[in-house]
């Protein structure tokens, strides 16, 4: 049972914000369901009934962040120019990561978290990273690029690194700097 983010119950609605705050805040193998029916005000029975199973819930916390990632990500860059919507999205990265992945991107964390491929939370992570490898794609050809493939795949990966280096400080303005290379990367491929 999957329930659609789209149209939750109210007790459905608390139950997936605060599963998403615990999972992504101390992590998923961390958070058990009595804890997030205890913080939701709700019981096991419910959330069960509501999502199914805790796989369930965690694929639902994770489709319902990538469809708000995308749908900010992409109003984000429509306010640049065609030409400068590639760089646009290292501009957009930077809020993001300052504002909603203080841990790191919740995908990257969630796939160290669950190494097993038939989980259902394992096909949204790799449909949010497919995803954003061809919007890359879809906004280098509007660039006018050479070999848009190319450019997306490096695109993605200095986006990904980023976001990484990111949320384990490990690089100072990681963004800026993949923002940086970004550029050289589009120079080259115009």
């Amino acid at each position: 049972m999957e329930a659609p983010t789209g149209v939750l119950t109210p007790a459905a609605r608390r139950i997936l914000d605060t599963a998403a705050e615990l999972f992504y805040g101390q992590g998923i193998n961390a958070v058990g369901v009595d804890l997030i029916a205890k913080r939701s005000g709700v019981t096991k029975k419910t959330l069960y009934d509501r999502f199914g199973s805790k796989e369930a819930l965690v694929a639902a916390y994770l489709r319902e962040r990538d469809e708000r990632w995308r749908a900010w990500l992409t109003a984000e860059v429509e306010k640049s120019p065609p030409a400068d919507r590639a760089l646009a999205t290292f501009d957009a990265l930077a809020l993001w990561v300052a504002r909603e992945n203080p841990r790191g991107c919740g995908f990257v964390n969630a796939a160290a978290e669950l190494p097993d491929a038939g989980h259902p939370a394992r096909q949204v992570i790799a449909g949010q990273k497919r995803w954003l490898r061809g919007y890359l794609r879809q906004l280098c050809e509007e660039a006018g690029v050479t070999a848009p493939d190319e450019l997306a795949d490096e695109l993605l990966l200095l986006h990904e690194g980023a976001t990484v280096l990111n949320g384990l400080s490990v690089v100072a303005d990681a963004v800026g700097i993949a923002r940086r290379l970004a550029v050289r990367a589009l120079e080259r491929a115009r």
